[in-house]
């Protein structure tokens, strides 16, 4: 005989409901429009270029239940992005190889991380670009051990500048002379400063800011992730986004043919972030496309924390 359940305490849960919303943070109503567009540029032989824009989730799913209704969430989320620029060092060994090997090493390191931050506070922020700057000394480990069982590899090394996102808040950690560049209400901001000899010379008072961008020494590196090299100092950045934002990551390739000025022009225009991002490597191209050009692009449409 059959058991009678119409007395026991159980209830279906539907969490697409509308009396079962999801809750939602301001990071998981957050919407990124997100582009990039690599090319080897037309002196370079291959692109030792490496990219990858990423999105991070932690989310829940309510299946059953037989709580009050409205007192759990159905669903409940939060979501981050993350942006990477990886220059292989040109002369070195195996610059592709050091590119492409540091980012999947980096993600492979964010996988490994037990406990994922997905709400930032100042403190919190500290905490993690505490970790991405030990990860960065992990990077210059790894790819010493492999060039140490690879003799053709030694000596092979990167730039790197990786952008994490999480609603408004984004950390910023860079190696080397890719840029990060923050376009708000028509005007551009630097975000990352070039580790090279002519950036130095400009600290001490050398050179002048304004020269710059024709020194002899404004493609020699101070820092990058290079095997048997020292830890490379990692320079470290959290900031607070706006709605409207545009965050864009690039290789020197860029930075090199085409000047700010114009790259706030062509930000500025009313156009998608896939064209937008075509024409920064065009105009890179038509400059003369002396190294490979990498552009990434995100557009942030961020809602009211009040909301």
């Amino acid at each position: 005989m059959m058991p009678d359940n119409t007395g026991t305490d159980t209830a279906r849960f539907y969490p697409s409901s509308e009396a079962n919303p999801c809750w939602g943070t301001v990071s998981s109503r957050t919407n990124v429009d997100l582009v990039a567009v690599s090319d080897k540029g037309k002196v370079r032989p291959n692109n030792e270029d490496s990219f990858l824009v990423m999105r991070f989730e932690r989310s829940m799913h309510a299946l059953l239940t037989n709580l009050p209704v409205g007192q759990i969430p159905g669903q409940y989320s939060e979501r981050g992005y993350a942006m990477f620029v990886a220059d292989g060092i040109g002369g070195r060994a195996a610059g592709e190889f050091a590119s492409r090997t540091t980012v999947r090493m980096l993600v492979e390191l964010m996988i490994q991380t037990p406990d994922w931050i997905m709400r930032l506070d100042e403190e919190r922020a500290l905490e993690v670009l505490r970790r991405m700057e030990e990860r960065f000394g992990q990077l210059t480990e790894s790819l010493t051990k492999q060039a140490q069982a690879e003799p053709s590899l030694r000596g092979m090394g990167t730039t790197l500048t990786v952008a994490v996102s999480l609603g408004a808040d984004l950390v910023i950690a860079h190696v080397g002379d890719s840029r990060a560049y923050l376009f708000r209400r028509g005007r551009l901001f630097r975000l990352t400063s070039d580790q090279t000899v002519a950036q130095v010379l400009t600290k001490a008072g050398v050179i002048r800011p304004e020269d710059v961008a024709k020194h002899p020494a404004r493609n020699l590196l101070t820092g990058s992730i290079v095997a048997g090299g020292e830890k490379a100092e990692v320079e470290l950045h959290h900031v607070r986004l706006a709605d409207g934002d545009q965050l864009l990551l690039c290789s020197d390739g860029l930075t090199e043919m085409v000047t700010d000025a114009k790259i706030s022009a062509v930000l500025e225009k009313q156009e998608s972030a896939a064209d937008v991002c075509r024409t920064l490597v065009d105009l890179a191209l038509e400059a003369g496309g002396k190294d490979n050009v990498t552009v990434l692009l995100g557009r942030y449409r961020i809602p009211d924390e009040s909301e």
